[in-house]
Protein backbone atom coordinates (compact mmCIF):
# COMPACT_ATOMS: atom_id res chain seq x y z
CA UNK A 1 0.00 0.00 0.00
CA UNK A 2 1.59 3.54 -0.68
CA UNK A 3 0.54 6.36 1.93
CA UNK A 4 0.83 9.69 0.84
CA UNK A 5 1.01 12.16 4.66
CA UNK A 6 0.09 15.56 4.15
CA UNK A 7 2.06 17.35 6.82
CA UNK A 8 4.63 15.04 7.26
CA UNK A 9 7.16 17.07 9.29
CA UNK A 10 5.22 17.41 12.17
CA UNK A 11 6.21 14.80 15.19
CA UNK A 12 2.89 13.00 15.22
CA UNK A 13 2.62 12.95 11.25
CA UNK A 14 6.13 12.27 11.21
CA UNK A 15 5.94 9.19 13.87
CA UNK A 16 2.71 8.05 12.11
CA UNK A 17 5.20 7.41 8.73
CA UNK A 18 7.83 5.51 10.81
CA UNK A 19 5.09 3.26 11.80
CA UNK A 20 3.82 3.15 8.35
CA UNK A 21 6.77 2.55 6.70
CA UNK A 22 8.19 -0.43 9.39
CA UNK A 23 4.81 -1.83 8.96
CA UNK A 24 6.01 -2.41 4.89
CA UNK A 25 4.64 0.24 3.28
CA UNK A 26 5.52 2.56 1.11
CA UNK A 27 4.83 5.92 1.98
CA UNK A 28 5.90 9.37 0.97
CA UNK A 29 5.05 12.87 2.50
CA UNK A 30 5.26 16.56 1.72
CA UNK A 31 5.22 19.54 4.19
CA UNK A 32 5.71 23.47 3.83
CA UNK A 33 8.95 23.13 6.05
CA UNK A 34 11.26 20.07 5.51
CA UNK A 35 14.45 20.25 7.67
CA UNK A 36 16.03 18.25 10.14
CA UNK A 37 16.02 16.40 12.69
CA UNK A 38 12.88 14.75 11.10
CA UNK A 39 13.38 15.04 7.28
CA UNK A 40 16.67 12.99 8.24
CA UNK A 41 15.03 10.61 10.77
CA UNK A 42 12.07 10.30 7.51
CA UNK A 43 14.32 9.62 4.81
CA UNK A 44 17.07 7.31 6.62
CA UNK A 45 13.61 5.12 7.05
CA UNK A 46 13.15 5.30 3.44
CA UNK A 47 10.32 7.93 2.65
CA UNK A 48 10.51 10.17 -0.24
CA UNK A 49 10.01 14.01 1.31
CA UNK A 50 8.30 17.05 -0.94
CA UNK A 51 8.27 20.70 -0.37
CA UNK A 52 5.27 22.42 -0.01
CA UNK A 53 1.75 21.25 -1.26
CA UNK A 54 1.02 20.55 -4.39
CA UNK A 55 -1.83 18.61 -6.93
CA UNK A 56 1.18 16.98 -8.95
CA UNK A 57 2.38 15.41 -5.50
CA UNK A 58 -0.94 13.32 -5.30
CA UNK A 59 -0.29 12.00 -9.32
CA UNK A 60 -0.14 9.16 -9.60
CA UNK A 61 -2.59 8.55 -7.23
CA UNK A 62 -1.84 7.51 -3.84
CA UNK A 63 -3.95 4.00 -1.84
CA UNK A 64 -4.61 6.66 0.79
CA UNK A 65 -4.15 9.67 1.40
CA UNK A 66 -3.40 10.45 5.41
CA UNK A 67 -4.16 13.99 6.70
CA UNK A 68 -2.35 16.05 9.10
CA UNK A 69 -4.48 18.07 11.30
CA UNK A 70 -2.54 21.43 10.16
CA UNK A 71 -4.17 21.11 6.64
CA UNK A 72 -7.07 23.06 5.94
CA UNK A 73 -9.72 23.76 3.29
CA UNK A 74 -8.16 25.98 0.52
CA UNK A 75 -5.16 23.94 0.82
CA UNK A 76 -4.02 22.84 -3.01
CA UNK A 77 -3.36 19.39 -2.42
CA UNK A 78 -6.42 18.78 -0.03
CA UNK A 79 -8.65 20.57 -2.74
CA UNK A 80 -7.10 18.10 -5.52
CA UNK A 81 -7.89 15.08 -3.02
CA UNK A 82 -11.35 16.20 -2.17
CA UNK A 83 -12.02 16.83 -6.44
CA UNK A 84 -10.83 13.90 -7.44
CA UNK A 85 -12.52 11.76 -4.62
CA UNK A 86 -9.19 10.05 -3.73
CA UNK A 87 -9.19 7.97 -0.13
CA UNK A 88 -8.15 10.12 2.40
CA UNK A 89 -8.40 9.59 6.54
CA UNK A 90 -6.38 10.91 9.73
CA UNK A 91 -3.44 10.12 11.58
CA UNK A 92 -5.09 9.24 14.76
CA UNK A 93 -7.81 7.12 12.57
CA UNK A 94 -4.70 5.70 10.52
CA UNK A 95 -2.95 4.90 13.83
CA UNK A 96 -6.20 2.91 15.57
CA UNK A 97 -7.51 1.15 12.61
CA UNK A 98 -3.65 -0.30 11.26
CA UNK A 99 -1.20 -0.22 14.60
CA UNK A 100 -3.78 -0.43 17.76
CA UNK A 101 -6.11 -3.35 17.15
CA UNK A 102 -5.51 -6.10 19.43
CA UNK A 103 -3.06 -3.87 21.27
CA UNK A 104 -3.04 -2.72 24.71
CA UNK A 105 -2.84 0.73 24.51
CA UNK A 106 -1.23 2.37 27.20
CA UNK A 107 -2.69 6.42 26.68
CA UNK A 108 -1.49 9.32 28.49
CA UNK A 109 -3.74 12.31 28.37
CA UNK A 110 -3.63 16.09 29.55
CA UNK A 111 -2.41 19.73 29.26
CA UNK A 112 1.40 18.93 31.02
CA UNK A 113 3.55 16.35 30.97
CA UNK A 114 2.07 14.25 28.42
CA UNK A 115 5.66 13.64 26.77
CA UNK A 116 7.55 12.96 29.76
CA UNK A 117 5.18 10.54 30.96
CA UNK A 118 4.72 8.36 28.14
CA UNK A 119 8.40 8.69 27.67
CA UNK A 120 8.66 7.36 31.37
CA UNK A 121 6.19 4.31 30.71
CA UNK A 122 7.81 3.19 27.35
CA UNK A 123 10.95 3.24 28.82
CA UNK A 124 9.82 1.39 32.36
CA UNK A 125 7.79 -1.39 29.50
CA UNK A 126 11.01 -1.71 28.14
CA UNK A 127 13.51 -1.97 30.67
CA UNK A 128 10.51 -4.99 32.40
CA UNK A 129 11.53 -6.57 29.46
CA UNK A 130 8.13 -6.25 27.09
CA UNK A 131 9.49 -4.10 24.15
CA UNK A 132 6.57 -2.04 23.68
CA UNK A 133 5.45 -0.26 20.74
CA UNK A 134 5.26 4.14 20.99
CA UNK A 135 4.20 7.24 19.82
CA UNK A 136 5.25 10.12 21.38
CA UNK A 137 5.46 13.93 20.95
CA UNK A 138 9.02 14.26 21.82
CA UNK A 139 12.42 11.98 21.32
CA UNK A 140 12.97 9.92 24.40
CA UNK A 141 16.75 9.98 24.75
CA UNK A 142 16.51 6.47 25.76
CA UNK A 143 15.38 5.38 22.34
CA UNK A 144 16.64 8.16 19.82
CA UNK A 145 13.50 7.59 18.11
CA UNK A 146 9.40 9.58 19.17
CA UNK A 147 8.11 6.11 17.56
CA UNK A 148 8.34 2.29 16.94
CA UNK A 149 6.30 -0.49 16.21
CA UNK A 150 7.23 -2.62 19.13
CA UNK A 151 6.18 -6.33 19.77
CA UNK A 152 2.42 -6.77 21.03
CA UNK A 153 0.65 -6.42 23.17
CA UNK A 154 1.78 -3.16 24.92
CA UNK A 155 1.62 0.41 22.84
CA UNK A 156 1.96 3.31 24.71
CA UNK A 157 0.46 7.09 23.10
CA UNK A 158 0.93 10.33 24.22
CA UNK A 159 -2.88 11.34 23.73
CA UNK A 160 -3.64 14.79 22.33
CA UNK A 161 -6.38 16.79 22.81
CA UNK A 162 -6.13 19.02 19.91
CA UNK A 163 -8.55 18.12 16.89
CA UNK A 164 -7.95 15.36 14.68
CA UNK A 165 -8.64 16.79 11.16
CA UNK A 166 -10.24 19.44 9.39
CA UNK A 167 -12.88 16.70 8.55
CA UNK A 168 -13.18 15.30 12.21
CA UNK A 169 -13.37 18.11 14.93
CA UNK A 170 -12.92 15.57 17.81
CA UNK A 171 -9.98 15.29 19.78
CA UNK A 172 -7.20 13.12 18.26
CA UNK A 173 -7.58 11.08 21.49
CA UNK A 174 -11.10 9.69 21.09
CA UNK A 175 -9.15 6.99 18.54
CA UNK A 176 -6.99 5.42 20.58
CA UNK A 177 -9.38 3.15 22.72
CA UNK A 178 -6.99 3.01 25.41
CA UNK A 179 -7.35 0.03 28.37
CA UNK A 180 -4.77 2.09 30.53
CA UNK A 181 -5.65 5.67 30.50
CA UNK A 182 -3.34 8.54 32.74
CA UNK A 183 -5.08 11.85 32.85
CA UNK A 184 -2.40 14.30 34.34
CA UNK A 185 -3.97 17.57 34.89
CA UNK A 186 -6.17 19.70 33.06
CA UNK A 187 -6.26 23.31 32.43
CA UNK A 188 -7.58 25.47 29.80
CA UNK A 189 -5.63 25.54 26.61
CA UNK A 190 -4.84 25.64 23.12
CA UNK A 191 -7.72 28.70 22.77
CA UNK A 192 -7.43 28.89 18.61
CA UNK A 193 -10.09 25.68 18.91
CA UNK A 194 -11.91 25.61 22.09
CA UNK A 195 -13.58 28.60 23.29
CA UNK A 196 -13.64 27.50 27.11
CA UNK A 197 -12.80 25.12 29.97
CA UNK A 198 -16.02 23.45 29.30
CA UNK A 199 -15.38 22.56 25.98
CA UNK A 200 -11.96 20.83 26.84
CA UNK A 201 -13.81 19.03 29.67
CA UNK A 202 -16.10 17.25 26.94
CA UNK A 203 -13.55 16.05 24.74
CA UNK A 204 -11.76 14.47 27.86
CA UNK A 205 -14.89 12.69 28.90
CA UNK A 206 -15.37 11.58 25.13
CA UNK A 207 -12.05 9.74 26.14
CA UNK A 208 -13.13 8.72 29.43
CA UNK A 209 -16.15 6.93 27.96
CA UNK A 210 -13.75 4.92 25.87
CA UNK A 211 -12.09 2.85 28.29
CA UNK A 212 -13.51 -0.36 29.29
CA UNK A 213 -14.53 -1.96 32.59
CA UNK A 214 -11.73 -3.93 32.81
CA UNK A 215 -8.98 -1.42 31.94
CA UNK A 216 -7.81 1.59 34.04
CA UNK A 217 -8.32 5.44 34.97
CA UNK A 218 -4.93 6.95 37.20
CA UNK A 219 -5.63 10.77 37.71
CA UNK A 220 -4.12 12.88 40.01
CA UNK A 221 -6.23 13.44 43.13
CA UNK A 222 -6.08 17.44 43.19
CA UNK A 223 -7.28 18.32 40.42
CA UNK A 224 -10.86 20.00 40.24
CA UNK A 225 -11.39 20.10 36.54
CA UNK A 226 -10.41 16.25 36.14
CA UNK A 227 -12.59 15.57 38.94
CA UNK A 228 -15.39 17.63 36.87
CA UNK A 229 -14.69 15.11 34.16
CA UNK A 230 -14.89 12.32 36.18
CA UNK A 231 -18.15 12.95 37.32
CA UNK A 232 -19.73 13.17 34.54
CA UNK A 233 -20.03 9.51 34.53
CA UNK A 234 -17.24 6.64 34.55
CA UNK A 235 -17.34 3.44 34.22
CA UNK A 236 -13.77 2.14 35.20
CA UNK A 237 -11.73 1.68 38.09
CA UNK A 238 -9.74 4.75 39.42
CA UNK A 239 -6.48 4.81 41.48
CA UNK A 240 -4.98 8.27 42.16
CA UNK A 241 -2.22 9.79 42.57
CA UNK A 242 -0.30 13.02 44.06
CA UNK A 243 3.47 13.95 44.96
CA UNK A 244 3.05 14.68 48.45
CA UNK A 245 -0.56 13.77 49.85
CA UNK A 246 -1.62 10.54 50.98
CA UNK A 247 -3.50 8.68 48.37
CA UNK A 248 -3.24 5.81 46.09
CA UNK A 249 -0.18 6.43 44.98
CA UNK A 250 1.95 9.37 46.40
CA UNK A 251 5.55 10.19 47.21
CA UNK A 252 7.74 11.05 50.77
CA UNK A 253 10.99 11.83 51.77
CA UNK A 254 11.45 14.01 48.69
CA UNK A 255 14.45 16.28 48.31
CA UNK A 256 13.65 19.75 47.41
CA UNK A 257 14.60 19.52 43.59
CA UNK A 258 12.40 16.13 43.33
CA UNK A 259 15.99 14.13 42.34
CA UNK A 260 15.11 11.42 45.20
CA UNK A 261 12.06 10.12 46.23
CA UNK A 262 10.41 7.08 48.09
CA UNK A 263 7.47 5.66 46.59
CA UNK A 264 4.06 4.82 48.57
CA UNK A 265 1.12 2.62 47.49
CA UNK A 266 -2.20 1.85 49.17
CA UNK A 267 0.33 2.57 52.60
CA UNK A 268 2.98 0.43 51.75
CA UNK A 269 6.25 1.99 50.69
CA UNK A 270 7.66 0.47 47.21
CA UNK A 271 11.03 1.55 47.19
CA UNK A 272 13.11 4.89 46.50
CA UNK A 273 13.65 6.53 43.10
CA UNK A 274 17.18 8.12 42.85
CA UNK A 275 17.17 9.73 38.97
CA UNK A 276 18.54 12.95 37.08
CA UNK A 277 14.64 14.46 36.80
CA UNK A 278 14.00 17.74 38.49
CA UNK A 279 10.65 18.92 40.21
CA UNK A 280 7.32 17.86 41.54
CA UNK A 281 5.75 17.76 37.96
CA UNK A 282 8.19 15.06 37.14
CA UNK A 283 7.49 13.32 40.66
CA UNK A 284 4.05 13.06 40.02
CA UNK A 285 4.83 11.65 36.51
CA UNK A 286 6.82 8.97 37.74
CA UNK A 287 3.82 8.32 39.83
CA UNK A 288 1.03 7.55 37.06
CA UNK A 289 3.72 5.66 35.39
CA UNK A 290 4.33 3.53 37.81
CA UNK A 291 0.71 2.89 38.37
CA UNK A 292 -0.47 2.28 34.66
CA UNK A 293 2.89 0.12 34.50
CA UNK A 294 1.61 -1.82 37.40
CA UNK A 295 -1.71 -2.53 35.01
CA UNK A 296 0.29 -3.78 32.47
CA UNK A 297 1.65 -6.03 34.82
CA UNK A 298 5.01 -4.65 35.95
CA UNK A 299 5.99 -5.01 39.67
CA UNK A 300 6.24 -1.14 41.05
CA UNK A 301 10.38 -2.73 42.07
CA UNK A 302 10.76 -3.17 38.57
CA UNK A 303 9.43 0.33 37.17
CA UNK A 304 11.54 2.56 40.38
CA UNK A 305 14.83 0.40 39.36
CA UNK A 306 13.65 1.64 35.48
CA UNK A 307 13.58 4.72 36.47
CA UNK A 308 17.13 5.18 37.74
CA UNK A 309 18.12 5.10 33.99
CA UNK A 310 15.94 7.43 32.44
CA UNK A 311 17.39 9.71 30.10
CA UNK A 312 14.91 12.05 29.76
CA UNK A 313 13.27 13.43 26.64
CA UNK A 314 14.60 15.84 24.24
CA UNK A 315 13.37 19.55 24.88
CA UNK A 316 13.23 18.60 28.85
CA UNK A 317 15.37 20.68 30.69
CA UNK A 318 18.10 19.63 28.16
CA UNK A 319 21.45 20.99 28.50
CA UNK A 320 22.19 22.13 25.13
CA UNK A 321 26.20 23.38 26.20
CA UNK A 322 28.09 24.95 28.73
CA UNK A 323 30.89 27.82 28.05
CA UNK A 324 32.67 29.43 30.21
CA UNK A 325 30.64 27.78 33.08
CA UNK A 326 27.57 29.32 31.57
CA UNK A 327 24.74 26.13 31.05
CA UNK A 328 22.49 26.62 28.29
CA UNK A 329 19.13 24.76 28.56
CA UNK A 330 16.43 24.02 26.52
CA UNK A 331 12.82 23.27 27.54
CA UNK A 332 9.13 22.83 26.36
CA UNK A 333 7.50 24.99 28.53
CA UNK A 334 4.91 27.42 26.84
CA UNK A 335 1.94 27.31 29.66
CA UNK A 336 2.82 29.49 32.64
CA UNK A 337 1.93 26.26 35.14
CA UNK A 338 5.04 24.70 32.78
CA UNK A 339 7.36 27.63 33.15
CA UNK A 340 6.33 28.25 36.96
CA UNK A 341 7.22 24.59 37.11
CA UNK A 342 10.14 24.09 35.65
CA UNK A 343 12.27 27.46 36.79
CA UNK A 344 11.08 25.65 40.85
CA UNK A 345 12.48 22.56 39.63
CA UNK A 346 15.86 24.23 38.27
CA UNK A 347 15.84 26.81 41.66
CA UNK A 348 16.09 23.81 43.49
CA UNK A 349 18.58 22.08 41.89
CA UNK A 350 20.57 25.58 41.39
CA UNK A 351 20.38 27.15 44.71
CA UNK A 352 21.14 30.61 45.21
CA UNK A 353 22.86 30.55 41.08
CA UNK A 354 21.77 33.03 38.78
CA UNK A 355 18.74 31.85 36.47
CA UNK A 356 18.64 33.78 32.90
CA UNK A 357 15.18 32.62 31.60
CA UNK A 358 14.32 33.36 27.77
CA UNK A 359 10.39 33.16 26.99
CA UNK A 360 8.89 33.05 23.52
CA UNK A 361 4.86 33.29 23.88
CA UNK A 362 4.67 31.03 20.63
CA UNK A 363 1.33 29.12 20.71
CA UNK A 364 -1.96 30.31 19.60
CA UNK A 365 -2.82 30.34 22.91
CA UNK A 366 0.13 32.59 24.48
CA UNK A 367 -0.50 34.67 21.68
CA UNK A 368 -3.96 35.95 22.52
CA UNK A 369 -4.24 37.85 25.50
CA UNK A 370 -5.27 34.74 28.06
CA UNK A 371 -2.72 33.81 30.26
CA UNK A 372 -1.04 37.24 30.69
CA UNK A 373 -2.61 37.71 34.20
CA UNK A 374 -0.42 34.45 35.41
CA UNK A 375 2.79 34.83 33.23
CA UNK A 376 4.54 37.32 35.72
CA UNK A 377 3.82 35.26 38.29
CA UNK A 378 5.26 32.43 36.52
CA UNK A 379 8.90 33.52 35.94
CA UNK A 380 9.33 34.82 39.40
CA UNK A 381 11.89 32.04 40.15
CA UNK A 382 14.52 33.68 37.41
CA UNK A 383 16.66 36.39 38.43
CA UNK A 384 16.49 37.99 34.72
CA UNK A 385 13.92 37.41 32.31
CA UNK A 386 14.25 37.94 28.74
CA UNK A 387 10.46 38.18 26.50
CA UNK A 388 10.46 37.87 22.60
CA UNK A 389 7.62 39.92 21.59
CA UNK A 390 7.56 39.24 17.70
CA UNK A 391 5.13 41.28 15.60
CA UNK A 392 1.81 39.14 16.01
CA UNK A 393 2.07 39.05 19.81
CA UNK A 394 -1.56 40.28 20.73
CA UNK A 395 -0.75 41.54 24.64
CA UNK A 396 1.87 44.76 25.18
CA UNK A 397 4.49 42.62 26.17
CA UNK A 398 6.12 45.84 28.65
CA UNK A 399 2.86 45.99 30.61
CA UNK A 400 3.06 42.13 31.32
CA UNK A 401 6.28 41.82 32.34
CA UNK A 402 5.92 45.38 34.41
CA UNK A 403 5.27 43.56 37.96
CA UNK A 404 8.94 41.91 37.96
CA UNK A 405 10.51 45.24 37.45
CA UNK A 406 14.21 46.20 36.23
CA UNK A 407 14.22 42.37 36.13
CA UNK A 408 12.75 41.87 32.91
CA UNK A 409 13.18 42.96 29.61
CA UNK A 410 11.33 42.54 26.37
CA UNK A 411 12.81 41.96 22.77
CA UNK A 412 11.75 42.58 18.98
CA UNK A 413 14.53 39.87 18.32
CA UNK A 414 16.33 37.33 18.75
CA UNK A 415 19.53 38.88 17.99
CA UNK A 416 18.91 41.16 20.40
CA UNK A 417 18.15 38.54 23.18
CA UNK A 418 21.65 36.72 22.09
CA UNK A 419 23.31 40.23 22.56
CA UNK A 420 22.05 40.74 25.69
CA UNK A 421 22.54 37.56 27.26
CA UNK A 422 26.01 37.70 25.71
CA UNK A 423 26.97 40.99 27.50
CA UNK A 424 25.19 39.52 30.93
CA UNK A 425 26.36 36.08 31.33
CA UNK A 426 28.71 35.50 33.93
CA UNK A 427 30.48 31.87 34.82
CA UNK A 428 27.86 29.93 37.36
CA UNK A 429 24.78 31.68 35.56
CA UNK A 430 22.00 29.08 33.66
CA UNK A 431 20.25 30.16 31.23
CA UNK A 432 17.27 28.66 30.23
CA UNK A 433 15.33 29.19 27.02
CA UNK A 434 11.69 27.92 26.82
CA UNK A 435 9.18 27.99 23.77
CA UNK A 436 7.55 25.19 21.81
CA UNK A 437 8.82 25.47 18.53
CA UNK A 438 12.70 26.45 17.04
CA UNK A 439 13.00 30.12 18.43
CA UNK A 440 15.00 30.88 15.39
CA UNK A 441 17.97 28.24 16.73
CA UNK A 442 18.60 30.48 19.30
CA UNK A 443 20.01 28.22 21.85
CA UNK A 444 23.48 27.44 19.67
CA UNK A 445 23.29 31.23 18.85
CA UNK A 446 23.79 31.87 22.59
CA UNK A 447 26.29 28.96 22.61
CA UNK A 448 28.47 30.24 19.86
CA UNK A 449 28.25 34.15 21.45
CA UNK A 450 29.49 32.77 24.76
CA UNK A 451 32.64 31.45 23.39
Amino acid sequence: MHLHILGICGTFMGGIALLARALGHQVSGSDANVYPPMSTQLEQAGIKLMEGFEAEQLQPAPDVVVVGNAMSRGNPAVEYMLDQGLVYTSGPQWLAEHVLQDRWVLAVAGTHGKTSTSSLLAWILQEAGLEPGFLIGGVPENFGVSARLGNPPFFVVEADEYDTAFFDKRSKFVHYRSRTLVLNNLEFDHADIFDDLAMIQRQFHHLVRTVPAQGLIICPSRDQALDEVIGMGAWTPIERFDPIEETDWHGVNATPDGQAFDVVCDNKPQGRVEWDLLGQHNLANALAAIAAARHAGVPPSVSIAALSSFKNVKRRMELRGEVAGIRVYDDFAHHPTAIETTLDGLRKRVGEARIIALLEPRSNTMKQDIHTGRLSGSLEAADRILLFAPQDLQWDAAAVMAPLGDRAEVFQTTQGMVERVKAMAEPGDHVLVMSNGGFEAIHQRLLDALQ
